[in-house]
């Protein structure tokens, strides 16, 4: 019983509904203000065992099933950003560690996540979703991840929703104070920097009733480093002088015979890598963000709430990039290809003459993002409550950036594939008997092709919601809420692309000594790679590029010109209407308490459309992408004992199609290299939403002190994923008008998938033990997936060929997560471990000769952090990610078919933090 009260009053508190409906307006009742005020006190108690009783209590009482994260403290998640918050999460994987955060995330393996603040979605310029990773974690209060839906909530994300709750003044007994400073070190850039927050928030009873106001600011900055290899795509060469053969098969789901011996037509072959590639990547990310809230409520039966939330995005990035091309069988060497075991896959090889780049490239990306928010509660009677609040939201992401290779040829090459665990190696000499070769002296470089980009997204909305809640007397049901959704969004991409040689190129010893640069210890040591080569220094050209547009031609014409000015691609408006009603029941089955809702929800969307697209002249074309879709679902809770519940759901939830994969002109880009084809990629504007059918049914345990057991199954059938199929085909040279094939990507809804799986968690702090034991506890999740997806292979004709079985993509089959925690007194600490399997990451393009599926192996990663409070008032931090500092590795299928092979940063953090 305790535990029930203390979560309604937190949960009324704080989001004021048992499910986050889409106007989440509600916060304290006015007029309970002083017993509020003195109740609130008693859950102020901070730490991390605090957080997690939290967490488990609103599992516990949620009908859906939810699981939770709260902040320790005002300001005080103990981690970068949210994502990161979120990987102890069980059936949460995360993943894509590069510039120095987790950016990725995942809920069950999928990654269709719609992210709501207080309730409201929310999206990141012309995208459907929210850049989730720009939400500071010092903005947070807490995080629901709901893994069903019930009727009120919004309908997309067929992988879960994340309903990031921000800090409200009503929160707050009264006045708060908070400032919290970190230095945060990364180890590969060798940089710190730093992550600041502040947040004050006060109330005050007036003769216009109770206000409040609350103001939290956050910035964040981050100086990376990311360093990939990558060994390039598989291709035949003949066995009998090592030449490139340009005519084989494609689209082969498992790639070409791989068996020694093998032959195409009549010829034996090996098969060997196209390139060897580095790239070395830094930068630095700047974060501000500004949550304002203000709340009044006049009287007893009304309240009404101001929000607005603003997070911004700088990015500065600079890659230093060589490639040289594996290829070549223009000098004959006596040194032979060595092949790995019981294949035709070279292992090792030396080439002469080998066709080289390194190129030098700086870009600037921007985003934007303002919500604001205006709504009221009103308590028509004793029994009904009215809820409605209407939202505006714009969000802009512009990019810009240049990039200018430099080329020569290598006189002799000697190369190992896969050298260490999927890590290449390489070494360039001057001859084939001869020293190595400086790659630092720019002596024989001469100055390549010049490339000029950018771009702008941007997406407005404005949505109005209204929802009626209602106590019902009514047989067994106890409650129903009805409510409407009206949202007007748009969306516009524009861009630029263009590129060329130089007519006369020049040697990089003739250019001004600033305009090259150096890196250096790449891959940290952890390689026989190439430690540092010479590139274009990207910074220097981004702030000469009038003079080099000039020098390359590029405002010498009208071509040059148009093409340096940003082009619109698109611009897209969607008016969607949603309604629902739902209904929570009580009642009793065999002398055991059964609740729950049902509910339904109707979901309408129409997009207007107009793409634009320069071919021979500006070529335009419009449309309508319309749908609706009626969207049951039920869950039922039956507590078997007090501690001791159950729950099983059925749900339905939809995605519609990305804007950009709407868009209808194919891009044309003609063959240049002989290899018998070009390129073509465009969209579908009759793409339908991809829909799910959702299946729960878990078992939990609750015992002790917020301690707690739980598991699982869930079932996912999921009709229409959107796929981009590859086919041969066949379009006019857009430059010469002649018939010519091509290889073109376009999205469809062509594949379906099953996800299956169990989930499994526990969080317990050791009770009734000995003094030097007490403050032990553990967090720690598992979950186990089998998911399958049918992916379409077109034969050359276009025609529909079959259908290739593969896991789904993004899938680990296992992961876990594993939290010793230590809390007493003063002091706290927590070390986590997080680990997932192998997983499909992508389908490769289909056009070399290696398999499709592209895998990422298994991935983990240590964390630990540690606070002590000096005084109530002022406490000292420390915390570190990725302590395991692996090597993460991509290959095609087979683990020796390696991909990329990349190294991201530890980080380490030492923070101070004073709150009043």
């Amino acid at each position: 019983m305790a535990s029930t009260i203390f979560l309604a009053l937190f949960s009324q508190s704080i989001y004021a509904a048992d499910t986050p409906a889409e106007a989440d307006t509600a916060t304290a009742q006015p007029g309970q203000t002083a017993q509020k005020s003195q109740e609130m006190e008693t859950i102020e108690v901070v730490g991390i065992r605090s957080s997690l009783n939290k967490a488990v209590n609103i599992k516990r009482q949620s009908v859906q099933v939810v699981d939770a994260i709260v902040a320790e403290d005002i300001g005080k998640f103990p981690d970068n950003n949210l994502v990161e918050a979120l990987q102890r999460v069980t059936g949460v994987q995360v993943t894509d560690r590069a510039s120095g955060e987790v950016s990725g995330v995942s809920i069950r393996g999928l990654t269709d996540v719609t992210t709501t603040v207080n309730g409201r979605e929310m999206f990141t310029a012309a995208g459907r979703s929210l850049a989730v990773q720009d939400i500071p974690a010092a903005l947070l209060e807490g995080v629901d991840v709901y893994k069903t839906r019930d009727a009120s909530q919004i309908a997309s994300g067929i992988a879960g929703q994340l309903n990031v709750r921000t800090q409200r003044p009503f929160n707050f007994e009264g006045s708060k104070f908070m400032i919290n400073a970190r230095g945060v070190y990364q180890d590969l850039a060798d940089k710190t920097d730093p992550i600041v927050s502040a947040l004050a928030s006060n109330r005050w009873n007036t003769s216009i009733g109770e206000v409040g106001a609350l103001l939290n600011l956050s910035y964040a900055r981050t100086q990376f480093r990311n360093q990939n290899a990558s060994a390039g795509a598989v291709i035949p060469f003949r066995a009998d002088n090592l030449a490139r053969i340009y005519d084989y098969p494609m689209g082969l789901e498992h790639g070409m015979d791989r068996n020694p011996g093998a032959t195409l037509n009549g010829v034996e072959y090996y098969l060997g890598r196209d390139a060897l590639n580095q790239s070395d990547s830094t930068g630095k990310r700047e974060r501000p963000a500004v949550n304002l809230s203000l709340q009044w409520a006049p009287n007893d039966t009304s309240e009404y709430l101001f929000e607005t939330f603003y997070n911004g995005y700088r990015n500065e990035s600079h890659n230093h990039m060589i490639l040289t091309y594996a290829d070549s069988n223009r000098v004959a060497t006596e040194v032979q290809p060595t092949f790995f075991d019981g294949t035709n896959v070279i292992k090792t090889r030396a080439w002469g003459d080998s066709g080289t780049f390194t190129s030098g490239d700086y870009g600037e990306q921007q985003t934007d993002s303002y919500m604001f928010a205006l709504g009221g509660k009103w308590e028509l009677s004793a029994d009904a409550t009215l809820k409605s609040e209407i939202v505006y939201q714009t969000s802009e992401y512009k990019t810009d950036g240049v990039a200018m290779q430099a080329k020569r040829r290598m006189p002799y090459v000697y190369a190992d594939f896969n050298h260490d665990d999927g890590v290449m190696a390489w070494t360039p000499y001057l001859s084939e008997n001869g020293p190595e070769m400086d790659l630092t002296d720019p002596t024989g470089w001469n100055t390549s092709t010049f490339f000029d980009n950018g771009g702008k997204d941007k997406g407005d909305a404005i949505t109005f919601t209204t929802d009626l809640d209602f106590y019902l007397d009514w047989g067994i049901l106890t409650k129903a809420k009805v409510g409407i959704r009206y949202d007007k969004r748009t969306a516009e991409s524009s861009s630029r692309d263009i590129s060329r040689d130089p007519g006369t190129p020049t040697p990089l010893l003739d250019l001004d000594p600033s305009m090259l640069e150096l890196n250096s210890d790449f891959f940290d040591g952890r390689s026989d790679l190439p430690r540092s080569w010479v590139t274009i220094n990207g910074e220097s050209l981004w702030n000469n590029r009038a003079t080099y547009r000039d020098l390359y031609g590029f405002t010498a014409d009208a071509d040059g010109l148009r093409r340096l000015s940003l082009q619109k691609n698109f611009e897209i408006d969607q008016t969607s209407w949603a309604a629902y009603i739902q209904s929570e029941f009580d009642t009793e089955l065999f002398g055991k308490r059964l609740d729950g809702s049902l509910g339904v929800r109707y979901s309408y969307a129409s997009a207007d459309m107009d793409f634009w697209h320069w071919d021979n002249g500006l070529q335009h074309s419009d449309g309508t992408n319309t749908s609706a879709k009626f969207l049951p679902n039920l869950t039922l809770r039956y507590h078997l004992t007090e501690d001791l519940v159950t729950r099983l759901a059925y749900t339905e939830t939809l995605r519609r199609p990305a804007f950009g994969d709407l868009n209808s002109f194919i891009s044309l880009h003609p063959d240049t290299t002989n290899v018998g084809y070009g390129n073509a990629n465009g969209g579908n504007s009759s793409l339908r939403p991809v829909e799910s059918k959702n299946y729960d049914f878990s078992l939990e345990y609750y015992f002790g002190s917020g301690s707690s057991v739980y598991g699982t199954y869930f079932y996912r059938d999921i009709q229409g994923f959107v796929f981009s199929s590859l086919r041969r085909t066949q379009f006019p040279n857009p430059n010469t008008g002649e018939i010519e094939d091509y290889i073109l990507s376009q999205p469809g809804n062509t594949s379906n998938g099953v996800l299956k799986g169990v989930e499994l968690g526990a969080v317990y702090f050791l009770e009734n033990v000995p003094q030097w034991l007490d403050g032990f506890g553990i967090q720690a999740s598992a979950t186990f997936l089998d998911s399958e997806q049918d992916i379409p292979v077109f034969s050359d004709t276009g025609e529909l060929e079959r259908y290739d079985h593969r896991g789904v993509f993004g899938v680990s089959d296992t992961s876990y997560s594993g939290v010793l925690i230590y809390e007493k007194e003063d002091f706290s600490a927590r070390l986590s471990y997080v680990w997932r399997d192998n997983f499909l990451l992508r389908y490769g393009s289909g056009r070399f000769s290696h398999p499709r599926g592209v895998y990422r192996q298994p991935e983990e990663s240590l964390d630990f952090q540690l606070n002590y409070n000096i005084t109530d008032n002022l406490s000292v931090s420390f915390d570190a990610t990725n302590l395991t500092n692996q090597v993460f590795n991509q290959y095609y299928e087979e683990e020796y078919l390696n991909d990329t092979a990349s190294i991201y940063s530890r980080t380490f953090g030492l923070g101070i933090r004073y709150s009043m």
